[in-house]
């Protein structure tokens, strides 16, 4: 399971370190990850799709999800269920069975959507159906289609067409409530709630810092923290070659393993300083187990960032690290691939949970070789 995981991750970094023309791809039964700089993908037959490219253009109907990252991003083909889609330019021209939720610069929904839809960005066309709700943040906006359930607008100018119209109820998040035209063939007045647009952080939390949504800021905020990974796991492989080197050889050969041991150690740290505390006198001593627990997470993090980087690199065929260039690649390219599966909605934070683990894990078996971890 785990190599399967590591070969889809290193797809996805592909899709920012290929040269033109380069593909990266794997296939697992008939789901597809794909990564290349610019390709057109025929999804006929596919089930879930996992892109990543600096233009990508998808044809022919999925019978699943699709997750498609780039910069400018043409969707043609059906989604038998949700989309999730982010770019510069974000094209949506075939239906959507499901939810769809669509963020960038311009945004053009085309093809009807059969659950929820929700558009971040700044430039937004709505032209299709939608069966749900509706939550529309941006600067610009032109509403030109029916939505069957509530929706929520935000933005500084709209143009409805003549096919817009709210079955359900309409909030709208104004400058000054009241200056925005809604016409009666959109909704009535009497359906629609208008609120001040401060009001948005309040109802959306933080979110409501990032409508309309800079995907500048995004991009940004992803790229210093796959630095930061990256460079501390550099200078960590680059101090300690023999050691970084054991604890991934651990990682890579043993990972179930190394994650029983992980979580035994923390378990132990966090469990034995609660429990040292009821004696009132080793209360004094749970900030510092607190505190080597938060370190040995984050030292755990680092060598199963580094060695996730080897892997993928190995699995791609190059050779092992030797050098200081090739510990850095591994590093960038680990703490890549850390960073795209930390995107994955709900399952990404408990991947990256056990990624931590199997670090703090290996870290744990080279430092006590526990007899009951050695191998029969």
């Amino acid at each position: 399971m785990w190599r399967g995981l590591w070969v889809a991750l290193v797809l996805a970094a592909g899709a920012v370190q290929a040269q033109e023309g380069d593909t990266a791809e794997f296939a697992v039964g008939t789901d597809l990850y794909r990564a290349a700089r610019v390709q057109e993908v025929d999804a006929a037959g596919r089930d879930d799709l996992f892109l990543a490219g600096e233009r990508v253009s998808v044809t022919g109907d999925v019978t699943g999800s699709a997750h498609v990252a780039g910069r400018w991003l043409t969707l043609e083909g059906g989604i038998g269920s949700d989309l999730y889609a982010m770019g510069q330019t974000v094209d949506l021209r075939g239906a959507v069975a499901g939810d769809a939720t669509l963020a960038g610069q311009e945004v053009s929904v085309a093809g009807e959507v059969g659950g929820d839809l929700r558009l971040f960005g700044s430039e937004i066309a709505l032209g299709a159906p939608v069966t749900g709700t509706a939550v529309i943040a941006g600067e610009f906006v032109d509403w030109d289609g029916m939505v069957g359930g509530d929706a929520v607008l935000t933005a500084r100018e709209v143009s409805f067409g003549p096919s817009a119209s709210v079955q359900g109820n309409l909030i709208l998040y104004e400058e000054e409530p009241g200056t925005l035209v809604v016409p009666e063939t959109v909704v009535p007045e009497d359906r629609i709630e208008r609120r001040e647009a401060d009001d948005w952080d309040d109802d959306f939390g933080d979110f409501g810092d990032y409508a309309p949504v800079s995907l500048g800021g995004m991009v940004g905020s992803f790229l210093m923290g796959v630095l930061l990974v990256t460079v501390a796991s550099a200078i960590a492989a680059a101090l300690m070659p023999e050691t970084m080197a054991r604890l991934r050889r651990t990682v890579l050969a043993q990972p179930g393993r190394a994650v029983l041991a992980g979580f035994l150690a923390q378990s132990v740290l966090v469990g034995g300083g609660i429990l040292v505390s009821l004696t009132l006198i080793g209360l004094l001593l749970l900030p510092a187990a607190i505190l080597i627990s938060v370190l040995s997470g984050i030292a755990g993090y680092l060598v199963g960032a580094y060695a996730l980087g080897v892997g993928l690199l190995r699995r791609a065929g190059r050779h092992e690290p030797h050098d200081l260039a090739d510990r850095a690649l591994s590093a960038a390219v680990g703490a890549l691939a850390v960073g795209l599966l930390g995107l994955i909605p709900v399952l990404g934070w408990i991947l990256l949970l056990l990624l931590a683990l199997t670090g703090v894990g290996a870290i744990a078996l080279q430092l006590f070789k526990p007899r009951f971890f050695v191998p029969s």
